[in-house]
Formats: structure tokens, sequence, C-alpha cells
């Protein structure tokens, strides 16, 4: 795991937005694998103006990590709405070549399924973007003796509930559960960048950069893959 400590998150931003970039640039039929919270943000915000300066999306095909289940798409809390808002509307991709898991899946398993077969049928990821919970979940694949390898649905653990309740109206708002991709899943990406900013993700990067691993923290068992660039400013580093 190669490690980038940048400044702040204006840096952070920019070097996560750098790699994917790059690899559009270099292959313009790429899959990026894209994740959604406050932190990819910013990334957005530049690769929207990257596109603007010339940068073509028409031949990419993107493959989301998660979503909330049950929720519709039409939501505004739905992380198809977050892409659509924050991405997907701004640049000129093709939105039948962006796929979010359905939040409305009728047969979660069957969808679970199909998900994973559709980032098989597109070659892999070329490359995979996370964030870092608090808990050290990535997606959301939650601390757990055991973890489900492949796109599942799972419970989410009440700390990520509340987390997320900031999002809501209300805490009680907040779905209990989700469609994820499993570690199993984010593996099949030829490069995996996590970014993590601000101190309190100061502990699971701790962790994380022990390089010990441990379903506890399941950010940890991305050492196990063979490219992988923590992208963190300093107060999410902290005194490691």
């Amino acid at each position: 795991m190669k490690i980038l400590v940048v400044e702040d998150y204006a840096a952070l931003s920019a070097a996560g937005a750098e790699i994917l970039e790059s690899t559009v640039r270099e292959k313009p039929n790429c899959v990026l694998g894209l994740a959604t919270g406050e932190t990819p943000i910013g990334l957005y915000d530049i690769l929207v103006k990257k596109y603007a300066e010339g940068l073509d999306f028409s031949k990419v095909q993107t493959v989301n990590l998660d979503e909330y289940y049950p929720l519709e798409p039409t939501n505004e809390q739905s992380y198809r709405a977050f892409m659509n808002m924050h991405l997907f509307d701004k640049i000129n991709i093709n939105k039948d070549n962006t796929n979010v898991p359905d939040g409305l899946a009728a047969d979660v398993d069957k969808f679970c399924g199909e998900y994973e077969a559709l980032i098989d049928s597109l070659g892999g990821i070329d490359v995979q973007l996370l964030g870092i919970g608090r808990n050290g979940h990535i997606g959301f694949n939650e601390p757990a003796d055991e973890l489900y390898p492949y796109t599942h649905l799972t419970a989410l653990k009440e700390d990520t509930i509340q987390a997320n309740s900031r999002f809501f109206e209300n805490e009680a708002d907040v779905p209990r559960s989700a469609i994820t991709m499993g570690m199993a899943s984010i593996f099949k990406a030829k490069r995996i960048v996590i970014l993590a900013s601000g101190a309190g993700k100061a502990n699971a990067v701790k962790t994380l950069a022990t390089g010990r691993i441990t379903t506890a923290c399941p950010a940890t068992l991305l050492h196990l893959h063979p490219d992988v660039t923590l992208i963190c400013d300093k107060a999410a580093y902290g005194n490691n």
C-alpha cells in the first residue's frame, strides 16, 4: 500500500482527481468504481471542471459501491441522486453507462448476483475509488467476525447510522440496511484509491497504517491487494 499524506482536503481532492483524470485520458472507455459521502465531493468538483476544459466522459462506464435499502433512487439522500447531483448531471457521461445498486430491488439476492455479473461483464474496474468509515468500513462492509465476499445486503452498524444521520432530517429516517459490493468485488479492481480526510478518520487510518489485517477494520484487507494508494490529509494521518 502506497501512502500519500497531503496538506489538506483541497490537496487530497486534487491528488485523487488526477488519478481518475489520467485514467480517463489514457483509456477513454475505462470503468471507474465510484464512492459517495462527503470525502469524494471535492474530487468530483475537480472532474467537472476538467470536463469543462475538455475531458471527455462519453465512453466511460461507472459502477458504484453501494446504495441504501430500501430507498427509491429519486430520494434526495439516495446514492443515485448523490452521483447525479455531484457528477453525472454535470459531465457528458451516458447515464446508461452508470450503475448504482437498486435500492428497491424486489429480489435482493437475485439483484446482487446480477450486479456481480455486471462487474465481470465490464472486464472488472480500472480504478476503484473508496472512502473509509470512522469504524473502518469500506463501502458498507461493516466490522464483523465474518465478511461476505461479494455484493450483498447488509445491516448497518449503529455508529454508521449515527454518522449518516446528519444527511437526513432525523436519525429515524436513515435506512437500516444497504446493498454493497463485498471486499472480493472491490478486489476485482486493477487499482484502488482510498481517500481519508479529517481528524474523525484518524483512528481508522491509524489501524489501516499498521499493516495488520483484521475484519474488525475491513479497510485493512486492502493490504492484500497489489495496487492500493491511500491519500490522506494531515488531520486524518494524525501521529502515524
